[in-house]
């Protein structure tokens, strides 16, 4: 059953209620990762929690090399501070690299193939420090006799990515270039640099992040979040958890310092309504998600289990139905499906909330 409460500390947890950040790195950086194959859909996420709540400010963060886009767990692709994309996907992204590996041979790929890609791929990128849009990055594999349709190229590129080779990078005005992390992302950065490649200091690390921005989490949320073993994680917990709260359960939820008191300060202002997209992380950062909706609405959320998230209203912490933005280009108005009737006042909020939301492009 929903549960207003959990679900309220969490969007303070968020950022989303109290927009505490003053650039988009930092609200990226505090949720660890968004999850973003809705590329419009994560720089909005990311826009919403920042003081000015502008698209420009993500964009520009893009370009500027501060956040990127990479596969570092559960093969999907997620927003991430520039500086922990290397250190996070050497964590988390060999067993789906390995998944995706014994499916290979279906696209008619081998070792060789895929080597070949990664040396011409570096060979291109080096002379392109901004990188290349991915059309014509992947007309380069064609080039070289490399076929990349029905999937062969997005399997290359996620591999690429997945292992830390590649990455998206600067928004080119539709899209991500794909870039060389080499010189994309700050040096020393791996789990190497960053931890002296002390794995079990960077799952803590990991860890203690995800419990910060997700919290109240336990650490059962966090092995779904990253599919690291539990084993690991409890290794890790001692040192992640060292500063945070908890709720002293036989499997306890864990969250920083202060938020509930956070919580206590905003107080109504945490029940005031909010557009989301599709893919936020307060929909995608839990296994189970009927804190903030039923398990009826939870079956509606993403229709024929198709893997396409829609678009949520959120009012007092809870799921109330979807949006979307119908209508023209320049003419565009929202249009609410609610589960239950919203009460007028509540519905003008919206329409406010929509004149205000961070659109890419229309």
């Amino acid at each position: 059953m929903p549960d207003p409460q959990l679900a309220r500390t969490r969007l303070v947890a968020q950022s989303l209620t109290t927009r505490p950040h003053d650039n988009p790195h930092a609200a990226v950086a505090a949720l660890l990762a968004m999850q973003g194959q809705d590329l419009p859909g994560v720089i909005a996420s990311a826009a919403l929690r920042t003081r000015s709540g502008d698209v420009d400010d993500v964009l520009a963060e893009l370009c500027a090399g501060r956040l990127v886009r990479g596969y570092p767990m559960r093969g999907t692709v997620f927003l991430m501070a520039a500086a922990d994309v290397l250190w996070v996907s050497e964590l988390c992204a060999a067993p789906a690299l390995r998944a995706a590996a014994n499916r290979r041979h279906h696209l008619g790929l081998d070792q060789a193939k895929v080597d070949r890609a990664r040396e011409l791929a570096v060979e291109v990128l080096s002379v392109e420090p901004n990188g290349l849009p991915r059309s014509e990055f992947l007309a380069r594999w064609e080039a070289d006799g490399q076929p990349t349709a029905g999937g062969v190229g997005y399997h290359l590129l996620a591999h690429l990515i997945g292992e830390g080779t590649l990455c998206h990078g600067a928004w080119n005005g539709t899209d991500q270039n794909i870039a060389w992390t080499r010189t994309w992302v700050p040096e020393g950065s791996d789990l190497a640099g960053t931890f002296n490649g002390d794995r079990t200091a960077g799952i803590a690390e990991l860890l203690r992040r995800y419990l910060v921005g997700h919290g109240p989490a336990t650490i059962r949320d966090f092995a779904w979040w990253t599919k690291l073993p539990l084993r690991d994680i409890r290794a890790a917990l001692p040192e992640a958890t060292m500063d945070l709260e908890d709720d002293g359960a036989d499997e306890p939820s864990y969250w920083r310092a202060g938020l509930l008191d956070e919580v206590a300060a905003v107080g109504k202002d945490a029940s005031r309504p909010l557009l989301l997209p599709g893919f936020d992380e307060f929909i995608l950062g839990y296994q189970d998600r009927t804190f903030a909706m039923t398990a009826e609405q939870e079956v509606l959320l993403v229709p024929g289990r198709n893997g396409v998230f829609r678009r949520s209203v959120v009012v007092d912490g809870a799921v109330k139905g979807f949006w979307r933005r119908a209508g023209r280009p320049g003419s565009r108005t929202l249009e609410v499906e609610a589960f239950t009737p919203i009460p007028a006042a509540t519905q003008a909020g919206l329409e406010r909330l929509f004149g205000s939301f961070p659109v890419v492009t229309d």
